[in-house]
């Protein structure tokens, strides 16, 4: 069975996307365009009633929310491709805490980030060049965390590659491209070595243009 996602422009999405391939899991992708106002049509919102991206239809199973969705296909195919939860209890719980982190800590202020500096335009408004400031302060201090996390192991959960290192991979990416803000990551030695290795695994490259 093929995996449908929609949404494939989108960082959230991407974050599905390189999770089913680290798998070995076969998918296919419908566009939708959020500018355009697409996620709003009653279709969609029978498939995402809260009217985001990511959302996958898995034969006559639907989930939505990127994190649950990876999470469900690391778990459901954890023998196939890469084991992205850890081989112990142990190991899983700091994949699952550093996933928390991300999700609460890392992802806010680099989503503002983002709306700000690249769609604000797009969107009709001005950006809020205070309100990028503090973002990236904010964001600053979480990578020290990630800073110092990465002078004791190769990864955040660890010695492996995990979903909390995956989880990280879509919107860093604008950041360091589309943003022009790489400094971030390179004035901090540990963060810049395990960036260089996650950015360039086959199978983000495989799906970080896919439109």
């Amino acid at each position: 069975m093929v995996v449908k996602v929609y949404g494939p422009a989108y960082g959230s999405t991407k974050r599905v996307l390189v999770c089913l391939v680290e798998k070995g899991i076969d998918f296919e992708t419908v566009p939708v365009d959020l500018i355009k106002g697409e996620h709003k049509q009653p279709d969609y919102l029978a498939l995402q009633p809260f009217g985001a991206v990511p959302v996958i239809q898995d034969g006559d199973y639907t989930l939505y929310e990127s994190r649950a969705i990876i999470r469900y296909y690391a778990e459901k195919y954890k023998d196939q491709g890469t084991d992205l939860l850890g081989k112990t209890i142990e190991e899983r719980g700091l994949v699952e805490q550093w996933v928390e982190v991300e999700a609460h800590n890392y992802h806010p202020p680099i989503y503002t980030l983002t709306i700000q500096i690249l769609f604000a335009s797009k969107m009709g408004f001005t950006a809020d060049e205070n309100l990028i400031k503090e973002s990236e302060e904010k964001l600053g201090k979480v990578m020290d965390l990630y800073e110092e996390r990465l002078s004791k192991s190769k990864y955040l959960a660890g010695d492996f590659f995990s979903l909390a290192d995956l989880s990280n991979l879509p919107f860093t990416q604008r950041l360091v491209s589309e943003m022009g803000k790489e400094y971030m990551i390179r004035q901090r030695k540990h963060v810049s070595a395990w960036w260089d290795d996650i950015s360039t695994r086959p199978s983000w490259l495989k799906v970080k243009d896919l439109l």
